[in-house]
C-alpha cells in the first residue's frame, strides 16, 4: 500500500493561505500532529519513505519517527501557486470568482498538467516498490496524486480534501489493474 501523510499544521495552513514554495515551519500544534501521526504508523513496516523537500514535510517525517529513513523527492513538493502564493481562496475568488485550482492552475505557477506529470512520476516509483511506501507532502499535491493513482483526469483532485497531519492510503481492490483509495483523510487514531 501507499500511505499519504499530509504534513502538520503551519501558520499558513491554519489561516487558509496557499503555501506552495514558501518554506514554513510547523506550528507547535503541527509538531504535535506529526508526533501523533507517527504513533498511528509505528506498527506499519515501510519498504521506502519519501518526503517533499519543504521543511513542513521533512519535519513531520522526522517527528513521526521516519526522518532517518526518509528520502527527499523533489516531485513531492506542493503545487507552485505563482501569483496566488500566500493568498486565501476567498482573496483569489474576489478577483476571479470562477477560479478552481484543479481546473485552472495558477498564473505564474503550475498548471494541473504540470502537477499531474510530477504525480505520475511518484505513482510510478511507488508502484515499483515491493512493500509499503510512505509519502510526506502537502494537501493539493496529495489530492492530485490520488487522482492520478486512480487513472483520473487531473481535475478530479478537486473532489477530495485533506486535513493537516491526515493519513490516507492507496492500494488495489484485487490487483494492480484495480487501483482504489482504501482510507482517506483520517485524522484520529481510530481512523488509522
Amino acid at each position: 500500500m501507499v500511505y499519504l501523510a499530509r504534513h502538520g499544521e503551519t501558520a499558513w495552513s491554519a489561516s487558509g493561505r496557499h503555501t506552495g514554495m514558501t518554506d514554513l515551519p510547523l506550528t507547535q500544534r503541527g509538531e504535535q500532529n506529526a508526533r501523533d501521526l507517527g504513533e498511528r504508523l509505528k506498527a506499519v513496516p515501510f519498504a521506502r519513505i519519501f518526503t517533499s523537500p519543504l521543511q513542513g514535510a521533512v519535519r513531520s517525517s522526522s517527528l513521526a519517527g521516519f526522518g532517518a529513513n526518509a528520502e527527499i523527492d523533489p516531485d513531492l513538493v506542493e503545487w507552485n501557486y505563482g501569483q496566488y502564493e500566500g493568498r486565501t481562496s476567498a482573496e483569489i475568488h474576489a478577483e476571479r470568482p470562477d477560479w478552481q485550482l484543479f481546473l485552472d492552475g495558477c498564473p505564474g505557477g503550475e498548471s494541473p498538467t504540470d502537477v499531474a506529470t510530477r504525480a505520475d512520476r511518484v505513482v510510478a516509483r511507488a508502484r515499483a516498490v515491493q512493500g509499503n511506501v510512505l509519502l510526506f507532502s502537502s494537501a493539493h499535491f496529495l489530492r492530485m496524486l490520488a487522482a492520478r493513482w486512480l487513472g483520473l483526469d487531473p481535475s478530479a483532485g478537486r473532489y477530495w480534501v485533506l486535513s493537516t497531519a491526515s493519513l490516507s492510503t492507496l492500494g488495489y481492490e484485487h490487483d494492480a489493474a484495480e487501483p482504489v483509495i482504501r482510507l482517506w483523510n483520517a485524522t484520529n487514531p481510530a481512523g488509522a
